[in-house]
């Protein structure tokens, strides 16, 4: 899986649109409704830690973990006095915990993230492994919908404080997936600009391969949701959550 080396130091800048402390009340919510009334929370793909340090400071125990060290070490910077959230610098796939969880969430499509189906399988079977029982698995993916009619071949420019970013997308019709292409362009303190690219794909995994592999791990949807909200997920969902309960 990709690192994101490029990506990781302009992330937090691209991603100001996105509101975590919605996205926290949003699963402790779920977890609260759900849940086993645990306390442990693994927060898989956590990126650079937004969330993880929120989870943190609504008084769960939190360990994120991560594939790249380019965003937990931006991650580690967040970490307050309190509250503190373990990082681990894993994949999804290789998850290996000191010892089990009462939930675990997965946000902003990291599961389209995992290259092919034996590797969702594997995380999937890996987060099995360690949810205690009625222990939550929470994670979203976005729908074929979104990628065909919203991502396609589009290009998105971003203009932030810190980079200029073009990212431009490519549609594969026959399997679902998106190639993305990012430029980053930074200013120095002398006017002059350096580029920077990544390059990594999205891809699509249908609502029937899901279930099934949920299912093969003993783990029960509860329910589907759109979109971060508490309505069931319908046709033209851009993102499904799933709520998952471990059997």
């Amino acid at each position: 899986m990709k690192t994101y080396k490029s990506f990781a130091a302009h992330y937090d800048s691209l991603t100001q649109n996105v509101d975590y402390a919605a996205l926290c009340e949003y699963y402790t919510a779920l977890i609260s409704q759900y849940g086993n009334d645990g306390n442990i929370v693994l927060d898989l793909a956590c990126g650079t830690g937004s969330l993880s340090v929120l989870l943190a400071k609504s008084g769960y125990d939190v360990v994120g973990v991560d594939a790249s060290g380019e965003m937990l070490a931006l991650a580690m910077n967040k970490i307050e006095s309190f509250g503190n959230p373990i990082f681990l610098n894993q994949t999804m796939q290789e998850l290996d915990l000191f010892g089990t969880i009462d939930a675990a969430v997965c946000c902003l499509d990291s599961i389209n993230h995992l290259k092919t189906e034996a590797d969702v399988k594997k995380a999937v079977e890996k987060v099995s492994l360690f949810l205690n029982p009625n222990g939550l698995f929470i994670f979203d993916v976005n729908t074929l919908y979104k990628h065909r009619e919203i991502l396609g071949n589009n290009t998105f420019v971003y203009d932030t404080d810190d980079v200029y970013c073009v990212w431009q997308n490519a549609f594969n019709e026959k399997n679902g997936q998106i190639d993305i292409s990012l430029d980053f362009f930074r200013e120095d303190n002398n006017g002059k600009y350096t580029r920077s690219c990544e390059n990594f794909s999205e891809y699509y995994y249908s609502d029937e391969f899901l279930m099934q592999t949920l299912e093969e791990n003993s783990l029960k949807c509860t329910v589907k949701l759109d979109d971060f909200t508490d309505k069931p997920a319908k046709n033209d969902s851009q993102r499904v959550v799933y709520v998952c309960r471990k059997e």
